[in-house]
């Protein structure tokens, strides 16, 4: 990592991914976004990191893009290049996102970017506490970290236009309502629970959970059918897999499986 403002931790098969700007309510900066893509590049070649987790030190999540340092990326029309070694945290390239599951713990305020990393990630856990806005349009501009597209596929189109066109806020117990996010905790718990959820996806076997992220993901992008079309297909390297010897085996023996990744 280039500065402190990311924490990474690997904790057995997770990788801990922590936004460390309190003092400035975690507002992002460019270098704090290339090392987050750092850490999802990690995530995603380690072969022993099954999961990540996502989580920001302090009491906010993140209060959006330091916008002033984000200006000139803006103006240019063009996305700054990462190199081989990131991978975007928005996801906004379908090609090349990480291939693992991110379970994401906010709480506070969590606007802008914040809410986007959210819709990026995989499983949600929020502090009753939450704050939710993309206060774009009150600056001028508009989402380009993939709310525009995102928003509506979670919570619906009159409910997403609802808070994309005013940038009003959205509380922890109304993205709950909407299926935003999965759990609501008390300030404080999110971190732990989404650990706890994260260390459930671990157990599981992770060829397994990366084929059915892989798969739901196609059928969200390109329609029902094409990820219909190839599931046999997606399934047979599985089959071969030294896992799935040993989910059977477990299920023979009626025993917990110890599963590998291979």
């Amino acid at each position: 990592m280039s500065s402190n403002k990311i924490i990474c931790e690997t904790r057995g098969h997770i990788l801990l991914i922590g936004l460390n700007r309190p003092e400035k309510r975690n507002a992002l900066v460019p270098d704090m976004y290339f090392d987050l893509a750092r850490a999802y590049g990690e995530l995603d070649r380690n072969k022993n990191l099954r999961c990540g987790l996502l989580y920001a030190v302090g009491d906010h999540f993140t209060a959006g893009l330091d916008l002033p340092q984000w200006t000139e990326i803006f103006k240019s029309g063009d996305p700054e290049n990462i190199g081989d070694d990131m991978i975007d945290p928005y996801g906004i390239n379908e090609d090349r996102r990480c291939t693992k599951p991110v379970v994401m713990a906010c709480q506070g305020i969590c606007y802008t970017a914040g809410v986007e990393m959210l819709l990026a990630s995989d499983i949600r856990i929020a502090a009753k506490d939450l704050r939710l806005a993309q206060l774009e349009v009150k600056r001028g501009i508009f989402s380009i970290g993939g709310a525009t597209v995102r928003l509506f596929q979670e919570i619906g189109w009159g409910n997403a236009m609802r808070f994309l066109l005013t940038g009003d806020e959205m509380s922890g117990p109304e993205a709950y309502r909407l299926g935003l996010v999965q759990e609501l905790v008390e300030p404080g718990q999110q971190f732990e629970r989404a650990l706890e959820i994260a260390e459930s996806i671990c157990r599981a076997a992770p060829l397994g959970v990366q084929a059915t992220l892989a798969s739901a993901r196609k059928a969200r992008i390109y329609g029902d059918k094409a990820a219909m079309s190839t599931l046999f297909q997606e399934i047979r390297p599985l089959m071969a897999s030294k896992d799935s010897q040993e989910g059977l085996q477990a299920f023979i023996e009626r025993r917990e499986p110890n599963f590998s990744g291979e």
